[in-house]
């Protein structure tokens, strides 16, 4: 045996030592991934599940338009987009000319009609005159009737002894007969004359001439009148942020169109789209917290779950999903969840429509209404378009008295 064959060294034994190092190792790992399992397990089962989050949540608002109610020219424009506005304030001013002159047209059709029917009332004692002239002529015909009637009584014995003449003998007669005619003549002008009052009393009888028909529709058409000269200019429906104006001065504009948006910042909601999977937990009522994008993780919302959207977003888009086509796969779909903040929040740290939220249900509680239940209704008014109508009370009063010819008492003019 050679020198160098002696100096060979083993090597077999070295895979049994590294592979005895490598166990500890492999065990101590394993131990921790189950630890990490266990702990995992228990924070889910103590905390995690009691909770569902989303980062697909959106701040919403009312968004309510300002759109006339007559048509007009835009005179002036008082606010733009970014103003904050209350509510009540003017926002746009349409010309007045024509609503002025319509107007003005009403109130002289209204002492029109004051007068005329007027003019029905006077008539009422021109024709209870009329039928009391009409019964004296009756009256008058029948005596005339009985006066040659005895005439011919008289003269019929006489003639048949020849003392008068038969000539004088037709004359009577013919007078009886005229006389008759004259009688039913009378007798047909009064019953015209009784038929020609009733018809006039129907048109007057039960009512004065302020509270007359054709007097109060005159005087609803002066209201009207004044109301839409009154809405030549637009107020606020609502306190807000102006937003999308589109309206220009010298615009002709229509009944009904577009003009600009008001936002009530204060009246933000928020609308959190949980998968349908994450709502079998979540009740009315439970608490929320959401954090902004705007303002990152150091402002903290809190909230509660106020109702269930009607469906998906898929239900109501734009193009809907055919999921009745052979090419389907199922996605889980998204439904919106309205969540309510805190108002003081809300006025601390303003939020915008359209910004970015991330909500975060805490489910344990699971005492209230589940979320297919009817919310409560949450209803809203204006006062805005409140209008007062003590002034065209007072036109209307002022007209009816000035045409009437006598004093009018201001409670038969504001009674409407």
């Amino acid at each position: 045996m050679s020198h160098s064959e002696d100096n060979k060294t083993p090597v077999a034994p070295a895979p049994a030592v590294s592979a005895s190092k490598r166990k500890p190792a492999l065990l101590a790992v394993a131990g921790l991934t189950l630890l990490a399992g266990i702990a995992y397990g228990g924070y889910w089962a103590l905390f995690l599940r009691h909770y569902e989050s989303t980062d697909n949540a959106y701040v919403q608002a009312p968004v309510v338009q300002v759109t006339p109610q007559v048509g007009g020219t835009v005179l002036q424009i008082l606010a733009d987009d970014t103003d904050v506005v209350r509510a009540g304030q003017p926002l746009v001013k349409l010309d007045p000319s024509d609503a002025r002159l319509a107007l003005e047209r009403a109130e002289a059709q209204l002492a029109q009609t004051v007068r005329e029917v007027r003019s029905l009332y006077a008539t009422n004692g021109t024709l209870s005159a009329n039928i009391h002239l009409r019964e004296a002529e009756v009256a008058r015909m029948r005596a005339d009737v009985a006066r040659t009637s005895e005439d011919v009584g008289r003269r019929q014995p006489l003639a048949a002894t020849g003392a008068v003449s038969g000539e004088e003998m037709k004359h009577a007669e013919t007078a009886l007969a005229a006389a008759r005619s004259a009688l039913a003549g009378a007798q047909s002008a009064l019953a015209a004359a009784r038929e020609q009052a009733a018809t006039n009393q129907v048109l007057t009888e039960g009512t004065s001439i302020e509270n007359h028909p054709n007097v109060q529709r005159a005087a609803a058409a002066v209201r009207e009148a004044h109301l839409a000269l009154q809405r030549m200019d637009l107020p606020a429906p609502v306190a807000g942020q102006v937003a999308k104006r589109t309206v220009q001065v010298g615009q002709r504009i229509q009944a009904g169109a577009p003009l600009m948006s008001v936002i009530p910042l204060d009246q933000v909601w928020v609308e959190a789209n949980f998968k349908e999977v994450q709502l079998r937990k979540m009740r009315i009522g439970q608490p929320v917290t959401l954090h902004a994008d705007i303002y990152g993780e150091k402002v903290e919302y809190q909230g509660h779950v106020a109702g269930l959207g009607a469906g998906t977003g898929a239900a109501f888009a734009l193009l809907p999903a055919q999921n009745a086509t052979g090419n389907w796969i199922k996605v889980v779909q998204r439904v919106p969840v309205r969540v309510e903040l805190d108002a003081r929040q809300i006025a601390a740290h303003p939020l915008r429509v359209g910004l970015s939220m991330e909500a975060t249900v805490d489910v344990a509680e699971q005492g209230g209404q589940p979320l297919t239940a009817a919310s409560a209704a949450r209803a809203t008014r204006t006062q805005a378009f409140d209008t007062q109508p003590a002034e065209a009370d007072r036109v209307v009063h002022d007209i009816i008295a000035a045409n009437l010819g006598r004093p009018l008492a201001r409670v038969a003019a504001t009674t409407h």
